[in-house]
C-alpha cells in the first residue's frame, strides 16, 4: 500500500486506520502537506482586500472560507492528484515523501474534485468563477496527455507562475467582490515573478527522475547554473514590483528588506555551491526557499493590509 518504511509514520498510520484500504491514499495524493502553504498564500489576497480591521470584523468571512476550500482542496488537491496519475513517480515528490501506490480510481477522484470546485465557485462572485475556470483548464493542460505542458519547458513555468503566484491570492480577493486597484494589482502581480523564481527550485532535486522519464522540464533545459540565476533575477524583479506598489499606495518600503535578505541568504550560497550538492541538498534548499516565501507573505500583509 505504501512505498517504503519512511511512510510508516504516526500521521499515516492514523490516516490508514481512519480511512482503511486505499481511501487514505486518495487523500495523500492531494498532498495535504501543501494545503497550509496554498491556503496561506490564497488568504493573503483576502486580507489585502478587507484589511486587518476587516479580518477582525469577519468581513466576507463565509465567502473567504468557501473560496479557500474550493481553491485549496478542490482545485489544488485535484490538480496534484491528477498530476500523480500521469507522472507515476517512483521517488519522493513535492510535499509527499514516499508516495503510496496509485489507487485505482485516482483519475476519477481528481476530476470530481476539480469539477466539484467549479460548481461550488458559482456560489461566489463572477470574478472568482472565471479565475477558477482558467486555472481548471490550465490544470488539465498541465498534466494530461497529449498536452502535458508540465513536460514542456517554459510552458510549465508560465502556468505555475500565474496559477500559483498571482491567480491564487487574486482568487481570495475576488471572493470579496472588491474591485482591484492599481496598487494592489501590482502586489498580486509581484507574486508572478516571485513564483517564477521558486518554480525551477522545485525541480532541481527531481532532475534525475525527470530525465529518466523523458520529461523536458525547465530545470533540465536550463541546467543548475541558469535555473538558480533566473531564480535570483526573478526574485529581484518581484521585490522591485513590491516597491513600486508601495510608492503607488504611499507606503514605506523598507520592511521588504527583511524577506529579500531571506531569499538571498538561501539563493546566493546555493548558487555558489550548486555543482557539488546531492539531490537531497537541493530538496532542502527548496524548502528553505518556501520559508522565504512564507516570510514574504507575512511582511507584505503587515505592510499593505491596512
Amino acid at each position: 500500500m505504501v512505498a517504503d518504511s519512511r511512510a510508516l509514520n504516526p500521521w499515516r498510520r492514523w490516516g490508514y486506520r481512519v480511512l482503511p484500504g486505499d481511501l487514505f491514499s486518495y487523500v495523500l495524493h492531494t498532498r495535504p502537506a501543501e494545503w497550509p502553504i496554498m491556503a496561506g498564500h490564497a488568504a493573503l489576497g483576502y486580507v489585502l482586500a478587507v484589511g486587518i480591521n476587516g479580518v477582525v470584523r469577519g468581513a466576507w468571512l463565509p465567502q473567504a472560507l468557501l473560496a479557500l476550500f474550493v481553491w485549496v482542496i478542490c482545485l489544488n488537491g485535484g490538480t496534484l492528484a491528477i498530476n500523480s496519475v500521469f507522472d507515476k513517480d517512483e521517488g519522493d515528490i513535492g510535499y509527499l515523501i514516499a508516495p503510496p501506490a496509485l489507487p485505482k480510481h485516482l483519475l476519477a477522484f481528481s476530476l470530481v474534485l476539480l469539477a466539484g470546485g467549479q460548481g461550488l465557485a458559482f456560489a461566489l462572485p463572477p470574478a472568482f468563477r472565471v479565475v477558477y475556470a482558467v486555472c481548471f483548464v490550465m490544470s488539465v493542460l498541465y498534466s494530461v496527455p497529449p498536452f502535458r505542458f508540465k513536460a514542456v519547458a517554459g510552458v510549465d513555468w508560465l502556468i505555475n507562475m500565474w496559477g500559483f503566484g498571482t491567480f491564487t491570492p487574486y482568487a481570495a480577493w475576488a471572493a470579496t467582490g472588491r474591485t482591484l486597484d492599481v496598487g494592489h494589482a501590482l502586489i498580486l502581480l509581484a507574486f508572478c515573478p516571485l513564483f517564477a523564481g521558486l518554480y525551477p527550485l522545485t525541480q532541481l532535486y527531481q532532475m534525475d527522475e525527470d530525465r529518466r522519464r523523458g520529461d523536458r522540464t525547465l530545470a533540465l533545459l536550463l541546467g543548475l547554473r541558469t535555473s538558480l540565476g533566473i531564480a535570483i533575477g526573478s526574485v529581484l524583479l518581484a521585490f522591485a514590483l513590491f516597491v513600486w506598489a508601495s510608492a503607488v499606495l504611499h507606503m514605506t518600503a523598507w520592511p521588504l528588506v527583511v524577506p529579500l535578505t531571506a531569499w538571498l541568504a538561501v539563493l546566493l550560497p546555493w548558487y555558489r555551491r550548486r555543482d557539488g550538492l546531492p539531490a537531497v541538498a537541493h530538496q532542502r534548499g527548496m524548502y528553505r526557499a518556501l520559508g522565504a516565501w512564507a516570510l514574504t507573505d507575512v511582511v507584505v500583509l503587515l505592510l499593505f493590509a491596512r
